[in-house]
């Protein structure tokens, strides 16, 4: 085994996070979307990967949450599996585990057994419900947990069930990003004191925290506890979706009264500004702005808005919004091994970020973690998984 080495690296060119080493014990969605963060910023991540997979039955070589990443495959529950973890941890400054509470101390690698190692470790915990409360030992998802914040109960029409956005509000919004947050919060404090912590991000906590200036609106009266009935949740008519001659949709955010007159006059209708003030004209306002939509296509009233602050964009699918054209000039998606996705974000002057590497293959990383952490050469097991025929199915 070559001797242990730091990797070369240029400054500025992996990002703020250079020399940041994170482990990532293999979990799905927010979880390995914050650790996919914190390698876009140019952490070093491992994620040590479960034999067989997480079990979601996507091809490796697709999971773009991996990207920027390097792969070892640990069995947590054989009897060297914990010290090998442990091993890692102890050359680590961030470490993430997604499981439910007390899973991590049982497999002995909680914050304990890994302070015990290293007290500067900063240790994340990802969970929807959190480390304790009534629900943290139960099953859940994102919808779940979006429901019982309230956050849920906004999204849809009045006359409708609620709309499901996907698991962007709680998973990643909700969860991962205040996952990031919190790490590196606490890695700063390490770096100050010497002393790591515990990070507690749960998915409900953060989603609560999103609707912070709703709570503000409603109490003081400015916003309804009730779907499609309040400024910025639909219930305005300058404020929506609309669809087109063409069955696709428009988004209208033309809030302030500048771009609304300005929203009026390229729709084509004269229609006084008294009616914006007025909520019990908007049901006719809506009518009529619904009716002016329905009679072009997208397309057409795209470029009717163009080059107009009217704040009226096309609602365009994950396929089109690659090659929107400011999209496009500001690289917002960029291709990577045959794959488009999302570049990092955000941006930074002096250590810019990129996509380095695709997504990690199970275990396909071992030699080189071994040789830049300067893990012990028996380290790695005798044999290791080939992640070329690895299938998590």
């Amino acid at each position: 085994m070559p001797e242990a080495k730091t990797p070369t690296r240029t400054p500025g060119t992996d990002g703020p996070l250079t020399g940041v080493r994170v482990v990532e014990l293999a979990g799905i969605g927010p979880g390995p979307f914050a650790a996919m963060l914190l390698a876009d910023l140019g952490a070093d991540v491992v994620r040590v990967d479960r034999p067989g997979g997480p079990g979601l039955g996507i091809d490796p070589a697709h999971d773009v949450t991996n990207r920027n990443k390097r792969s070892v495959v640990v069995d947590l529950k054989a009897p060297d599996g914990p010290a090998r973890v442990l091993d890692l941890a102890e050359r680590a400054d961030v470490l993430i585990e997604g499981y439910r509470p007390g899973v991590a101390e049982r497999l002995g690698v909680g914050p304990r057994d890994c302070h015990a190692r290293n007290p500067r470790l900063v240790y994340g915990r990802m969970t929807g419900w959190g480390q304790e409360g009534p629900l943290a030992q139960r099953a859940g998802h994102d919808i779940g947990y979006i429901a019982l914040t309230g956050a849920l109960g906004m999204i849809g029409a009045p006359d409708e069930p609620p709309a499901v956005p996907a698991n962007l509000l709680g998973d990643y919004a909700g969860g991962s990003l205040y996952l990031v947050v919190g790490i590196l919060a606490a890695l700063h404090h390490a770096r100050e004191s010497g002393t790591g912590q515990v990070v507690d991000a749960a998915i409900v906590d953060g989603t609560a925290h999103l609707s912070a200036m709703i709570h503000g609106m409603l109490s003081a009266g400015g916003w309804q506890d009730r779907r499609g009935a309040n400024l910025l949740d639909g219930g305005c008519p300058f404020y929506g979706t609309y669809e087109t001659a063409d069955g696709r949709y428009m988004a209208v955010g033309a809030l302030e009264p500048q771009f609304y007159a300005e929203f009026m006059r390229l729709l084509g209708i004269p229609e006084p500004a008294a009616a914006r003030e007025d909520m019990s004209r908007w049901p006719e306002l809506r009518a009529a702005v619904a009716a002016r939509f329905k009679s072009r296509t997208r397309d057409e009233w795209t470029a009717v808005f163009a080059d107009s602050d009217a704040c009226t964009a096309p609602v365009l699918t994950l396929r089109e919004a690659p090659h929107h054209p400011h999209l496009a000039a500001r690289s917002t998606f960029t291709d990577h091994d045959g794959i488009t996705q999302p570049a990092p974000a955000p941006r930074f002057s002096a250590t810019p970020t990129a996509v380095r590497t695709g997504p990690a293959r199970p275990g396909a990383d071992t030699e080189a973690v071994v040789r830049d952490w300067g893990l012990a050469p028996g380290w790695a097991p005798a044999s290791l998984p080939n992640p070329a025929v690895h299938n998590p199915q």
